[in-house]
């Protein structure tokens, strides 16, 4: 792939974002491809280097904030006539309550991911603990001369050490799939204010 390839198809992908960020998209990956034009590598390994275009635009999509995606979605382009107010202002009832009501359940849910890794690691916390409580209760066991319960509590120590390990190892690759996850559930909500790809 060219360069005026790649760029015009970052500039296809990345329409819906404000004119002024894909002006700027496409200016600051015209200078990277130069750039390294300059430092002798050809013009489609400096391309592919980059990457696909797509992915190129899902990663500006997710640095771009929410607000702005918000704002150039419903800026009209042009100006409304009184008739099409006269609806939106009728009509507002039921979408903006339906608009709400769809936030709400997308923020939820990014919330809900967020949530279950805090109650993981607090899980994983508990059991770390336990390895300092569980010892010093076994000593206050075995110094009043209940060797029984102190074994117990000696054994628990080096079972709950034995378990937070396992769960922090097994945490770690669960919240980086949940972290993934909420990724993904931003660059969607993100991409819903793009506009869709015209057909050929």
């Amino acid at each position: 792939m060219c360069k005026s390839d790649f760029l015009a198809a970052l500039e296809t992908a990345l329409q819906g974002l404000p004119q002024n960020d894909i002006d700027k998209s496409i200016e600051y990956y015209n200078e990277i491809i130069d750039d390294q034009i300059e430092d002798g590598i050809s013009e489609a390994d400096a391309v592919a280097a980059l990457g696909v275009p797509e992915e190129v635009a899902k990663q500006i999509l997710l640095d771009t904030a929410l607000p702005k995606l918000m704002r150039a979605k419903v800026k009209p382009t042009r100006t409304l006539r009184a008739w099409e107010i006269t609806l939106l202002t009728l009509g507002s009832p039921v979408w903006a309550a339906l608009l709400l009501a769809a936030a709400s359940v997308l923020f939820s849910l990014y919330i809900t991911i967020w949530a279950v890794i805090v109650c993981l690691y607090a899980c994983n916390l508990t059991f770390a603990l336990s390895t300092v409580i569980c010892p010093i209760q076994g000593c206050i066991f075995t110094f009043t001369g209940h060797y029984a319960a102190a074994a117990f509590y000696f054994g628990a120590t080096l079972a709950c050490f034995g378990i937070s390990i396992l769960m922090f190892f097994g945490f770690n690759n669960m919240t980086a799939k949940l972290v993934g996850l909420s990724k993904q559930l931003v660059l969607w909500i993100k991409s819903l204010f793009l506009k869709r790809r015209r057909t050929k």
